[in-house]
């Protein structure tokens, strides 16, 4: 009889109708594939069965964040090559599970997958994954506040641990790739700062303000007075310490609060980064609307925001399910003229769309540098699980970064008044840091 890692391999190729990039390792020991490759290491039976149970992205999701699935040598090229194989292969090599069962050998190789994988019993799924009573009621401010909970009160030291000083969750602005990650993030703060013009004496809004750093940034170095709203506790209250710690109290503040829930306008500017994927496309125009409300004429908004490639039938958007299950639930991307459409809706003057994408890849690969390079520190301040959850998604984020599948846009807009005089300058682009 053949070991389980030539079983497996022999069966995944029939189900998957293609050849297996990367080597297999069973928990036998056993290794089948092409040598010089990273290994996709099966450490258990149980493996299988959360793929048998739940077939596709979920499965290999759960048995990645169990510890049942593990990548031997380099992550990026495991996902690169499986990348190429499972998500990115041509429309016409795909096919469904339900196509490939109708040939009997693969509903042979499917009958032998189940008799390899042993009792079968679906598995628990991990206890990192969101638990969700149903979809009925997505983007409410109950389940807004549950969903960012569960993404960031996971410990302010672990992000600490992953962002570096900076504490800055979203893409830096790199000068070139030898800059350092910290010189990138300011950057990129000082570049909002600029596109908003702003002034001392001005009024900004933070939408989504994470642990302070823009706040912080934009009272220091431009001498304006903030208010930053975030869902999260946690961040909230190092937020507040780190405004205390800088003097900046009198010029600060930052609340836990929703910002639907923000009634004293009117604003000069408002910030939001990396927020506006929480809000999802449901709720998207009454984000938009919300913000433009709190503007002064002539307001600024600077909306820095992921978005994925646009499709040829939009209905037929699926959420991630990795990403929805552990990373960041109830998050939707829209393609950027989509958002660009939905702020013109809400009465917006969109002024400049500066795509950066390039720069979330580098990015990204810094922040799983900083997990990788203090890894036992890391699963002292989280679970084993969570820390490969952060691990995975950077990783595959960089490359589908890098390979185009999403790109990251800052978008600014005007609350122009009806005289059309916008404040804008005649040349666009005199922001450069």
């Amino acid at each position: 009889m053949q070991d389980a890692a030539q079983r497996l391999k022999n069966l995944a190729e029939q189900l998957l109708g293609a050849e297996l990039p990367v080597r297999l390792r069973a928990w036998d020991g056993s290794e089948a594939g092409p040598p010089d490759t990273p290994a996709l290491v099966v450490r258990n039976r149980r493996a299988l069965r959360r793929l048998l149970w739940k077939p596709g992205e979920l499965g290999l999701a759960r048995a990645w964040v169990a510890g049942d699935l593990d990548v031997e040598g380099d992550l990026y090229e495991a996902l690169e090559v499986m990348a190429g194989l499972i998500w990115e292969r041509p429309d016409e090599e795909r096919r469904s599970l339900v196509e490939a069962l109708k040939d009997p050998e693969v509903r042979g190789a499917a009958r032998e997958l189940v008799k390899l994988a042993g009792p079968f019993l679906p598995p628990a799924p991990p206890a990192e994954e969101m638990r969700r009573r149903g979809r009925l009621h997505l983007h409410t401010k109950g389940t807004d506040k549950q969903a960012i909970s569960h993404h960031y009160d996971v410990g302010n030291d672990f992000y600490e641990l992953v962002l570096g000083p900076s504490m800055v969750y979203s893409c830096a602005y790199w000068e070139s790739p030898e800059s350092t990650l910290e010189s990138a993030q300011r950057d990129k703060l000082e570049l909002i700062s600029r596109k908003l013009g702003l002034k001392p004496g001005m009024r900004l809004l933070d939408v989504g303000c994470g642990w302070g750093s823009m706040a912080v940034h934009a009272a220091r170095e431009h001498g304006v007075s903030v208010v930053g709203v975030t869902l999260s506790q946690e961040q909230a209250a190092f937020a507040r310490k780190r405004v205390a710690d800088e003097g900046l109290t009198d010029r600060v503040e930052i609340r836990v609060q929703d910002y639907r829930d923000v009634r004293d306008g009117p604003y000069d500017a408002i910030s939001s980064i990396g927020m506006a994927e929480h809000v999802g496309s449901a709720r998207y125009l009454e984000y938009a609307t919300d913000l433009y409300a709190l503007l002064k004429p002539g307001g600024r908004l600077l909306n820095h925001q992921i978005a994925r490639r646009p499709q040829e039938d939009e209905s037929a958007y699926e959420v991630d399910e990795f990403i929805d299950a552990y990373v960041f639930p109830d998050g939707e991307l829209a393609p950027v003229g989509t958002t660009a459409g939905l702020l013109e809706r809400a009465g917006f003057e969109v002024r400049d769309v500066e795509a950066i994408r390039e720069h979330y890849a580098l990015t990204l690969r810094h922040w799983v540098r900083n997990l990788e390079a203090r890894w036992k520190e890391a699963l002292k301040l989280v679970s084993p699980g969570r820390a490969r959850i952060w691990r995975l998604y950077m990783a595959a984020s960089a490359l589908s970064f890098e390979r185009n599948r999403i790109g990251v846009n800052q978008i600014l807009a005007v609350k122009t008044p009806v005289s059309g005089a916008s404040g804008m300058p005649l040349r666009a682009r005199t922001w450069n840091v």
